[in-house]
């Protein structure tokens, strides 16, 4: 079976086999359910190789994820639900509906009116009535931000929307001011669920304030944190050459390395 290039249908082909009499008992025992966080981690390792510049490295880990969806296809068609060509008649279809500037007779002549027509067209698809139906038809199992980026996004195209982004920085103000309060209201009976709904808001807020900056608030947060992890890595290797473990310094001594990092970084770019 060994070849230099495969297929798609000999994806299909192998997931079949593993699935199979003597195939592979793990493969064979798994469910759609079980399957289910390998999806999201397949997703975010294809958007770290995608930040990489490696192809080599994007397109094994499209093909992680590609696995994962020919994998759920074979298990629901083990149990005669349905099969990959059911799949790929879905998106084909929803495609072809979707681009009616293209395999129809809509006009749709910029990047703007495409996606207008694409919101219209699938609204109508999924029978979408309403503005708070279509808030609720963004799947809730999206990360945090990027849901409430999402949520944030179609409720300004119904108008409901601050008209500067000055609005928006009293609205962050504003939630941490009150975020502050809960914090220091220590004596109400609702101490931590005033904290977290606060804190909730204080988010919700600072995703306000990134989609008018035109910023990815999931993208952002996840290179912050990136970012973090490299500095503290640097922070952790300049105590050990002076012969120091982090635990055994003080917040002064290591924020003092900490900015000694930052310095550096901001020379370099």
């Amino acid at each position: 079976m060994k070849k230099d290039r495969y297929s798609f249908e000999d994806l299909v082909n192998i997931m079949q086999v593993l699935r199979g009499p003597g195939g592979c008992p793990w493969d064979a025992e798994q469910t759609n359910e079980s399957l289910r966080r390998y999806i999201i981690e397949e997703t975010y390792e294809v958007l770290d190789a995608m930040d990489s510049g490696n192809d080599e490295h994007f397109y094994d880990e499209l093909g992680d994820l590609l696995l994962q969806i020919v994998f759920h296809a074979q298990i629901a068609q083990d149990e005669g639900r349905f099969d990959i060509g059911d799949v790929t008649t879905a998106i084909c279809k929803k495609m072809i509906s979707r681009h009616a500037h293209v395999f129809g007779d809509v006009i749709a002549e910029t990047p703007d009116a495409v996606l207008d027509s694409w919101e219209q067209i699938k609204k109508k698809e999924k029978g979408l009535e309403s503005h708070t139906e279509i808030l609720r038809d963004i799947p809730a199992s999206l990360p945090a931000l990027m849901r409430a980026y999402k949520v944030q996004h179609k409720a300004a195209k119904a108008g409901f929307d601050w008209d500067d982004i000055k609005d928006v920085y009293a609205k962050v103000e504003e939630e941490l001011a009150e975020t502050k309060e809960a914090i220091a209201d220590k004596d109400s009976p609702n101490y931590m669920h005033n904290i977290e709904d606060e804190v909730g808001d204080l988010l919700f807020a600072a995703v306000n304030l990134a989609r008018f900056a035109n910023v990815q608030p999931e993208l952002a947060l996840s290179g912050t944190t990136e970012k973090f992890i490299r500095r503290f890595e640097q922070v952790e290797l300049r105590a050990t050459a002076q012969v120091k473990r982090l635990e055994d310094m003080t917040l002064a001594e290591m924020d003092v390395l900490w900015e000694q990092v930052k310095t550096e970084e901001r020379h370099e770019n």
